[in-house]
Formats: C-alpha cells, structure tokens, sequence
C-alpha cells in the first residue's frame, strides 16, 4: 500500500475514505458542489418553520428516539468510527458515543427550562414589565473536524434542533462514512425531511457552505480555518462559533496525587494518538518531585500499547488520522531534538505497522524556542517542563496565544482553584484532564486564539437562538414625562427624583 495516500484522497467529484491503520479504501462519496450545498440550505430553510413550530417536548420526542436508535445501532458507529480514525473502539465508545448518548438525553430533558421566557421588573418604572424570549435562529451550519467526528458533530446538530433550528452539517472529509452515519441515524429515527441535511466534500464544500444563506455558523477545527471563516462571515455580519486550537498545559504540583497524576499525565497526552484540542501539550512539574515523576511518567507511557484497533482489545493507541499530522509531529521532534531536547522513550514513526503510526514520545530538556512549546501539534508527544515555584508555573502557562483547557494537580483543591484563577483558559480542570467537553452540562470555550463563543451547557444553547426582549406597561398613563413638551416644570422634577434617588446618602446600593 502506498504510504504517500492520504486516508481520504480529494478528487474533483468525490471523495475516498480509507482507514489510517491499515490505508485501505472504505467508502467513497460524492463532493456537494455549492449549487447543491444552496440546495441543501434550501431544503432546510422550507422545513425549518414547521419544526420550530413543534413543542419543545415533541422536539425531545424525536431526540429520544434518535437516541434509541443510536443505542441499538452502537456496534455499528463504534466500529465506523475506530476504521476511519483508527481510534480503538473503547475510546469510540467512551468519548463518542457514551458522551452523545448523555447530552441526547440532557438537552432533551433541559431545553425548555433553559430557553424559558424570563420576566423582570424595572428598577424605577415600578409601572412596566420586561421578557426576555429566545427564538430559533433559523439554519445553522455545522462544520467539525475527522478527530471526533461523531461527539462533535451530534453535540451541535442535537443543541440546534432541540433549539427549533434547521441544521447543515458538513463532516470532515477525513470522515465522510461517520458523516454519513448521523444523517441515516435521524432519518431513522423519523426526522422530517429538511431539518438535516449533511453536504460531503474538502475545504471547497466548506467554503460554499460559510456563503450560503445561512444565519449562523459553527466551526470545529484549525485556528487558521476559523480565522478564514470569520474574515468572510464578518462581511455579512453572521455570527460564528469558533471552538479553535489549544496548547493546553497541565501543572503538577509537589503536593499532587502521585499515582493518579501519573496515570493522568499519560491519558491525558495520548488519548486519540494525542489528537485532541484539549491534550495536554506541555507539562510542567514542580522541581521538588520532578525526579521522581519524569520517569514514572515515561514507565507509565512504555506500557502503552500501538497499533490497529481490534475486538481484543490489545491496543491503547492507534494511529494519526493522517500523513499530514505525521509529518508535523515528526518536524517538530526533529526541531526540539535539534534544539537540545532529549527523548526519553519513542520519537520514531512505526512503518512496520502499516500505517501513519508514531511511537507515544516523552521529551525533556525543552525550551520555548521550540515549535513543539509553540505550536499545536495534535499528536502523541508530551513535553515535560520543570520549574522552581509556581509563579513560574503560571507564567510558562499563559505565554503562548493560545487558551484553551488547562489542568492543575493538587492534593490541595483550594489550592488548585486560586491556581485556576490566574491560567488563561476558557476551562481548568483539577486532578483531572481533557474529559469535560464530553459532558452536557459544562460550557466548553477558548480564550485568545482558542476561539469565540461556547458549546455546550446552559451558555452553549444560547448559541443556538436570538434573545428578544419585550416590554409593556402594566398601567398606561396618558403621558410619560420625559415625553413632549419640554417644560421648566418638568425639568425641576426630573432633578427633584435625581436629588430623591441618587444624592450621596439618600438611597443605599442595593
């Protein structure tokens, strides 16, 4: 097999998935022009107001039967998902399909209670009433990436319908079988034709999908990507939703939960090959346990196990998703080697394994001219850092553009929480890495070049609708009295209820 294929080859019509671990072909799909990327808008623009119209109760019906069907059919996805992406099927099923089985079941449950209409009263005009109501945007567009293509991809299709929106997803090409997938999966579950509709196809199919008439658009992937999206969606004024890089750093402190650190440090950098926005891509450690911890770290990683997924179970790692994600995590090892970095255990791809394997790498001795301190790499290497206290530690953390997820280790969560206070990430997570965008219920977000916007939680549904606020007299008056004419007499009242309300003294913060 050649090694040079891509696992999805572009064409001019269509599209070829293959399977990273072994480079066979698995399917082939045809590219969605942009004429037929406006049709599949279309289509979703005419059913898009028959389903806002439905409850949000009837809306988590089909959910809920989405989701039975995606109980019955697991096997089916797991599978699909560890051949295209190479990840063994444990993970499949632990970081794909477990976790849309839940944000099914809470979205569905929640949605109502969350986008409830919210009245208030005003703080002087005792006489009027406001509400908030919050409505469908419309169609949305869905854009995620070969990672984890099924998670991703149904957390935002779930959130927007469940939100009374038509959706457009559009899978990545490395992944046009999963895509596939989740466009059968509610056609089975008796969805009305329209409210989704899946596009195939390269970055061109993207392109024509950012241009369409769409109200809104959620992307999943490279900062550069997200960047090129936003530059064209700001022409228009539509709004985005960015979930970017990270370069997410993981700090270990000397009084942190050794065993558990350990084991968190190794999970946390290799889990999917490393091909994860929140992995942890540099590791700091305290220097008062730094002797200890670096090698249990790379003992730890020697244990992992490389190669294709299997029924078995008989591998811990598989695969990079591609030759492109190789070639980066080669360069920067060869950069960081050049550099004065050591490699403790791994740094070699496996080509006696067929396909784009790479050994999992520990690499110490790292400074910050290094591309792989830098820049994201998305693969299985971890660079390990010390420092001498922690305000060096939160320093070598913020430094870079990026502010994704971060963790802290420590036996003390107090102590990790004022640490939290001061990393610049959208989450932190302490004694624990990587896990919460896998939960309904936490909002997931960047800071700096990690993105705009939020997925997931309570924040992340009002992503998906257009707050409009209403206001209304409870009892009309035949006139206001700032309203015309303009009077002397009118003019001294209004300063009377300033000196009344606001003089130093008279009336207290509330």
């Amino acid at each position: 097999m050649n090694a040079k294929l891509s696992p999805t080859d572009v064409h001019a019509s269509e599209i070829i998935s293959r399977n990273p671990a072994t480079l066979e072909e698995l399917a082939r799909f045809p590219v969605s022009s942009s004429t037929e990327v406006n049709a599949a808008v279309a289509r979703a623009r005419a059913a898009q107001p028959h389903w806002a119209a439905l409850s949000y109760r009837n809306r988590a019906r089909y959910i809920l039967k989405a989701r039975r069907a995606l109980y019955d059919r697991q096997n089916e996805i797991i599978q699909m998902l560890s051949d295209e992406t190479g990840k063994p099927n444990f993970e499949a099923l632990s970081t794909e399909v477990f976790p849309t089985c839940d944000l099914m079941s809470h979205f569905a449950a929640k949605t109502e209670t969350i986008l409830r209409d919210e009245k208030f009263s005003l703080a002087v005009f005792r006489n009027k009433r406001s509400m908030i109501t919050y409505e469908p945007l419309g169609v949305v567009a869905v854009i995620t990436p070969w990672n984890f293509p099924f998670a991703l991809s149904m957390g935002e299709v779930v959130m927007a319908l469940m939100a009374g929106n038509a959706v457009v997803l559009k899978p990545s090409e490395y992944t046009p079988l999963v895509g596939d997938f989740i466009r059968r999966l509610f056609a089975c579950a008796g969805f009305p034709d329209g409210v989704l509709e899946v596009v195939q196809g390269d970055a061109e199919t993207g392109a024509a999908l950012v241009d369409a008439s769409v109200d809104k658009i959620f992307f999943t992937g490279s900062v550069r990507t997200g960047k090129r999206i936003a530059e064209s969606a700001a022409k228009r004024l539509l709004p985005v939703v960015l979930e970017l890089g990270g370069k997410d750093p993981m700090i270990v402190c000397a009084d942190a939960p050794f065993e558990r650190t350990v084991r968190g440090a190794v999970w946390g950098a290799f889990a999917n090959c490393g091909q994860i926005c929140a992995s942890v891509e540099r590791l700091y450690v305290d220097e008062k346990i730094a002797d200890r911890f670096i090698p249990a770290v790379v003992e730890e990683v020697k244990r992992l196990r490389l190669g294709a997924p299997d029924a078995n179970f008989s591998t811990d790692m598989g695969p990079l998703v591609n030759e492109n994600q190789l070639n980066i995590v080669t360069e920067q090892i060869a950069d960081a080697v050049a550099k004065g970095a050591s490699v403790l255990t791994g740094g070699r791809r496996r080509e006696d394994l067929g396909g784009y394997f790479f050994e999992p790498t520990v690499l110490v001795d790292v400074t910050n001219d290094m591309k792989v301190m830098n820049e994201e790499t998305f693969g299985p290497v971890l660079p390990i850092k010390i420092f001498k206290d922690e305000d060096e530690a939160i320093r070598e953390a913020n430094r870079t553009n990026y502010g994704l997820l971060a963790s802290v280790w420590t036996g003390d969560n107090e102590h990790g929480r004022r640490l939290a206070r001061r990393i610049e990430a959208g989450t932190v997570i302490i004694n624990d890495a990587v896990y919460t965008n896998g939960v309904a219920q936490t909002p997931w977000f960047g800071v700096k070049e990690s993105g705009l916007g939020t997925t997931h939680g309570k924040a992340g549904m009002y992503e998906f609708v257009r707050m409009k606020h209403i206001n209304w007299d409870m009892f009309p008056m035949k006139t206001n009295i700032w309203w015309f004419p303009y009077t002397a007499t009118w003019y001294g009242r209004f300063k009377t209820i300033m000196k009344m309300l606001y003089r130093w003294g008279l009336r207290k913060i509330a």
